[in-house]
């Protein structure tokens, strides 16, 4: 019998051409209509933004661009030998946002930077972000770009840094000499965000970025936490992460994901999740 299932597996593959493999258990978010995805665009800062809604001449508060409106095509998907790379100009501050929410998943991707740089990063580094557990509406925060929310900065020299955006907050085993630095074996089990008094800033525990060359970077995040991981390096964990709602503190654990626009140009591609049960046994020791 096992013989026979054998040259039937064989005569189907020569029949269709290919050999059988199981259904893959990662399930990619980028196609070349970026069918998963919304944008959000909201404004060209300019030098000496201050967290204000911006103004025109005469004093108006000027709106944002919105939804759906892909002004400059800032955000378009380019087929490279036949796979869709995710193409952003960093013109104008925003978004691309999953149309669905997730939650205890591991997502992938790879980055490369592009030449362009804008206004008022000109002399900056180049900075985008992966932003999850994303809540609410768009221009919530600072920027007044995103939404509630954790972010996986990607940034030149540094990605995987810890920010929060729009009052989040997380617990994060960190020193502290100009500001605070990922050490899971140093560090004291600091809150960061809004509202705990430590700022909203946390520095990757090392620089793991490879110049000029396409870098892998992960998320891993089941219930509260969640580990950055670049390049193959866990290089920030995140426990209790939650944020405050008036005067609640409610758990962020699940939401969409965002894709920052922040005036550098910067390639996606191999967008891929698959969800998890746990986090898995070998980084059990970030979250004794």
């Amino acid at each position: 019998m096992k013989n026979l299932l054998t040259c039937l597996c064989c005569a189907l593959c020569l029949i269709t051409g290919t050999s059988f493999q199981p259904p893959s258990e990662w399930t990619p978010l980028l196609d070349k209509s970026l069918s998963k995805w919304e944008i959000y665009q909201s404004f060209y800062h300019k030098p000496g933004y201050k967290g204000k809604p911006p103004v025109d001449e005469n004093g108006v508060e000027i709106q944002p661009i919105g939804y759906n409106i892909n002004k400059a095509n800032v955000f378009s998907v380019d087929m490279v030998n036949g796979e869709p790379v995710l193409h952003i100009t960093g013109e104008i501050y925003g978004c691309v946002f999953t149309k669905q929410e997730f939650e205890n998943y591991h997502i992938k991707l790879k980055y490369k930077w592009g030449t362009k740089k804008w206004i008022p990063r000109i002399d900056e580094l180049k900075d985008s972000g992966l932003l999850y557990h994303s809540q609410g509406k768009c221009g919530v925060e600072y920027w007044r770009s995103w939404m509630l929310s954790q972010e996986f900065q990607v940034i030149q020299n540094s990605t995987g840094d810890y920010w929060s955006q729009a009052g989040s907050q997380a617990d994060v085993r960190a020193v502290k000499d100009s500001s605070y630095k990922f050490d899971n074996i140093n560090g004291k089990l600091t809150p960061l965000g809004g509202a705990t008094g430590n700022g909203g800033f946390c520095q990757a525990g090392t620089n793991m970025d490879k110049p000029g060359e396409w870098n892998e970077i992960e998320l891993i995040t089941y219930g509260d936490k969640s580990l950055h991981i670049v390049n193959g390096k866990v290089v920030m964990a995140l426990s209790s992460s939650r944020y405050k709602d008036g005067n609640t503190i409610k758990p962020l654990i699940k939401g969409k994901l965002q894709l920052q626009s922040e005036a550098a140009e910067i390639y996606y591609k191999d967008i891929m999740i698959k969800p998890v049960k746990e986090i898995p046994a070998e980084y059990a020791s970030y979250f004794r």
